[in-house]
C-alpha cells in the first residue's frame, strides 16, 4: 500500500512537471528569441519581466522613461536608438535614456541647490535652472561621445577588414562567407557590428542589406565608401576581388593623406603651447636677471 501511495506520488508529481513545463515552454522560446534579438535593438523594450538580465535600477528607469513618453508627443524613439546603436549600447533602449535624462535633469538641480544653500537665493535658483538642463543634456552627451570614439576607433579598423577580405577572398570565399570568417578575427567595435550583420545574414537577409545595415548603425567615411564600392561593383558584375583590392588600395591612400594632414596641423598646434606655455619659460630665464639688475641700479640711483 505505501509502495502504491509512492508511485502514485510520483507519478502526479511528472504530471505536474510536464504540465508546468508545457505552460511556459512557449514563452521560454519568445525570450530565448527576444534575447537573440536583442542586440539590434529590437528587444530592449520588451516587458521587465522577459528580461531576466534587467536589474531593479534600470527597471526603475525604464519606467521612468515609459511614462515620461506617454507624456510627451515629440519624444522620438528612432533618434534615440540610432544614437544608442552608434554608441554600442544594443541593450539600452531609448525609453530608458529618456529615464536617465529625466531623473539626471531632476537630481541634479536638488544636489546644486543643496551645495548652494550658502549662496544669495537668486543665485541659487539661476544655478539650479542650468543645472536642470545641463542635467537632462548629460546622458545624451555621454552617449554622443562614447558614439563619436567609438565611430572613430571604426573607421581606423575598417583597413584591417578589408585587408582580411581580401586574403579570404583569394582562397576562392564568396563575399558572405568572407564577411563570415573576418567578423570572426576582429576584435573591437567594427568586429561587433561585423558579427551583427553575419547574424542578420543568418536571419534571412542579404550581404548587401547586411552590409547597408552596417553602415546605418556606424556610419564612418571608410565604412561608408567600402560598402558602396562593393555593392555598386557586384551590381555591375566587377570581381569581388577586384573591388576589394581595389578599395584597399584607396584606403592606404586615405590614410596617407590623412596622416599628411595631422602632419601640416602640427605647426599650428605647437603654436599655443609655444606662445603660452615655453616662450614666458624662456623670457623669465632670459631677461629675467637683466630685469633684476636693472631695478637694483635704478634702486641706487634713487
Amino acid at each position: 500500500m505505501a509502495l502504491l501511495a509512492v508511485m502514485s506520488a510520483l507519478f502526479l508529481g511528472g504530471a505536474v512537471a510536464l504540465a508546468g513545463r508545457a505552460a511556459v515552454f512557449g514563452r521560454i522560446r519568445t525570450t530565448s528569441r527576444l534575447e537573440g534579438l536583442a542586440p539590434y535593438g529590437f528587444g530592449a523594450d520588451a516587458p521587465a519581466d522577459g528580461d531576466q538580465r534587467e536589474t531593479p535600477v534600470e527597471g526603475v528607469v525604464r519606467r521612468v522613461g515609459d511614462l515620461t513618453a506617454e507624456r510627451l508627443s515629440g519624444a522620438d524613439d528612432d533618434d534615440l536608438r540610432r544614437e544608442l546603436m552608434a554608441a554600442g549600447m544594443y541593450r539600452t533602449s531609448p525609453r530608458t535614456l529618456l529615464g536617465y535624462r529625466v531623473l539626471a535633469a531632476l537630481v541634479l538641480p536638488i544636489l546644486v541647490l543643496w551645495l548652494a544653500s550658502g549662496v544669495s537665493p537668486v543665485l541659487a535658483i539661476v544655478l539650479a535652472a542650468g543645472s536642470l538642463f545641463g542635467g537632462g543634456m548629460l546622458p545624451l552627451t555621454f552617449v554622443r561621445r562614447r558614439a563619436h570614439l567609438r565611430t572613430k576607433k571604426v573607421d581606423r579598423e575598417v583597413p584591417e577588414f578589408i585587408d582580411l577580405l581580401v586574403v579570404t577572398v583569394e582562397t576562392g570565399q564568396g563575399l558572405a562567407s568572407a564577411v563570415r570568417i573576418a567578423g570572426g578575427r576582429l576584435r573591437g567595435p567594427l568586429g561587433d557590428e561585423v558579427r551583427l550583420a553575419v547574424q542578420e545574414q543568418a536571419m534571412g537577409l542579404s550581404a548587401h542589406e547586411a552590409l547597408s545595415n552596417m553602415v546605418a548603425r556606424s556610419d564612418t567615411p571608410a565604412l561608408r565608401s567600402f560598402v558602396r564600392s562593393v555593392i555598386q561593383g557586384e551590381s555591375l558584375g566587377v570581381s569581388i576581388g577586384d573591388i576589394l583590392r581595389a578599395v584597399a588600395v584607396d584606403m592606404r591612400k586615405r590614410r596617407r593623406q590623412a596622416a599628411e594632414e595631422q602632419a601640416q596641423k602640427a605647426p599650428i598646434k605647437m603654436l599655443f603651447p609655444l606662445a603660452f606655455c615655453i616662450f614666458p619659460s624662456m623670457f623669465i630665464v632670459l631677461l629675467g636677471p637683466s630685469v633684476f639688475d636693472l631695478v637694483n641700479t635704478l634702486g641706487r640711483l634713487a
